[in-house]
């Protein structure tokens, strides 16, 4: 039996007896949750690692209900056959597919951007009870054009990033399109755009994540140096710590990146994750190695699990070398102000470490004022740095979300004071070629609208007084 007869034939297209039929051509799924997300998973295991195509698959699925025979079905498909499957034409279209795995959710639409920093926790791999699955929608790969990709690991899902150094067409085109993607915005433009949250979601959802594919990492040990196995640094920016062995790569490791800054600005910010207690030493000589005057954290040290080490002393501590000693600390009705002085091998430098903690936990602020504050105040301190002064530091949890926000505000305030216009989209664009997902979400997305639109109004206002 052919897939195409397998397909008309058990699964009908008007069935209602509710046992648990698949409607390849329609929209109609009825059975228990439980083996909806059973049949979803068999479905896409089968047609990942099997070869199988999609009909052949909703067929066994469904003689598996019925108890008709799957293992037999199974048994009697010969090797040739197998490997014939992956170049067979479905029986239906690419978009009857897609409807038909939102079919066997038969859920909410699940985000097509992961989401790791906004409470999530970082679980032991191969543990039963820890994994997860998240719906990513479907992606292309080399030899099937209806696939489904699934993660089963916390915290979230990651998108490929290339496989060595040849990069597949799909990835040629996001990175085309990350280079490319420009939307300018007039004052009122910004305005308007910033009410318009369907348009916005289309937009971020449109836009390449740019995740490293973790094959790129394969190194023993690399593990304990990241605070989120799925969120990596991208290789062509990442930062690298000078060592006494330049072929320990670990030596050399860090998880952060150079971004640059408006104005194609080199190496103007470094994003990074939050110290884990593993990663303290490696952080401070990142902050001494770059000459940073500043650090910007944008995470409480706890929101309902670790987000960030305290990574700084109540007094005086060293790490690798560099003693580090608090001089004052201010705070602010929505940061905090410290000001370190550093001192290695007999020279002393002077670091500000800005600490905002009025971001609550898997939200965006309710009010934009205060991270146009801290942003001020940054750009302020940064204006008073020495010329010889390095990037300034951001950091949230895992360095994307938060961390986006914050430098896309900075890049495009900057924008908005100089051309009079905001090009949120290319700024958004511009920071995922350097590191992956930053600004991790749409409502992030919305957010930095939302605070730039705000941002317009009292410099116009300013301008008219």
């Amino acid at each position: 039996m052919t897939p195409s007869s397998c397909a008309q034939l058990d699964h009908p297209r008007n069935s209602g007896d509710g046992c648990g039929h698949l409607r390849c051509h329609g929209k109609t799924w009825n059975g228990s949750s439980g083996f909806q997300i059973f049949s979803y998973l068999f479905i896409c295991y089968c047609e990942m690692e099997a070869n199988l195509c999609p009909p052949q698959v909703v067929h066994m699925v469904y003689k598996w209900r019925h108890n008709s025979g799957l293992c037999s079905g199974m048994a009697s498909q010969d090797m040739g056959d197998r490997r014939q499957s992956v170049s067979r034409q479905p029986s239906f279209t690419l978009s009857e597919w897609t409807d038909a795995q939102e079919d066997l959710l038969d859920t909410d639409a699940a985000p097509q951007t992961p989401v790791f920093e906004m409470g999530t926790d970082t679980k032991t791999e191969g543990d039963a009870a820890t994994l997860t699955v998240t719906a990513v929608g479907l992606q292309e790969r080399r030899g099937s054009n209806v696939s489904l990709t699934l993660d089963m690991c916390t915290p979230g899902c990651t998108e490929p990033y290339g496989y060595g150094a040849q990069l597949s067409p799909r990835d040629q085109s996001a990175q085309e399109y990350l280079r490319q993607g420009t939307h300018v915005l007039t004052p009122i433009m910004l305005h308007t755009r910033a009410m318009d949250d369907q348009s916005l979601q289309s937009e971020f959802y449109e836009t390449p994540m740019n995740f490293v594919d973790p094959k790129e990492y394969n190194y023993p040990g690399l593990v304990r140096k990241n605070r989120y196995k799925t969120i990596l640094p991208n290789t062509h920016s990442r930062v690298i710590l000078k060592s006494h062995d330049e072929e320990d790569f670990l030596s050399t490791y860090i998880n952060a990146n150079y971004l640059k800054g408006y104005g194609d600005e080199d190496r103007a910010y470094i994003a990074t994750q939050g110290p884990t207690v593993n990663t303290m030493g490696d952080f401070w000589r990142m902050v001494w190695q770059e000459r940073s005057p500043i650090i910007v954290m944008i995470t409480n040290l706890e929101e309902k699990n670790e987000k960030c080490a305290e990574y700084w002393p109540e007094d005086t501590v060293t790490h690798e070398g560099i003693e580090i000693t608090v001089v004052t600390v201010t705070q602010e009705d929505d940061y905090s102000l410290r000001v370190f002085t550093l001192n290695c091998d007999g020279e002393e430098r002077s670091l500000h470490h800005y600490w905002y903690t009025s971001w609550p936990d898997q939200k965006t602020p309710d009010k934009a004022p205060p991270l146009l504050e801290l942003v001020q105040q940054v750009e302020r301190a940064r204006d008073e740095a020495p010329p010889l002064a390095g990037p300034t530091v951001v950091h949230c949890s895992a360095g994307i979300g938060r961390t986006g926000c914050f430098i896309a505000t900075s890049i495009l305030c900057k924008q908005l004071r100089t051309e009079g216009v905001a090009d949120i989209l290319r700024t958004m664009c511009q920071l995922r070629l350097d590191r992956g997902g930053m600004i991790q979400t749409c409502e992030q997305y919305q957010f930095v609208h939302h605070v730039l639109s705000l941002y317009e109004k009292q410099i116009s206002h300013t301008a008219e007084e």
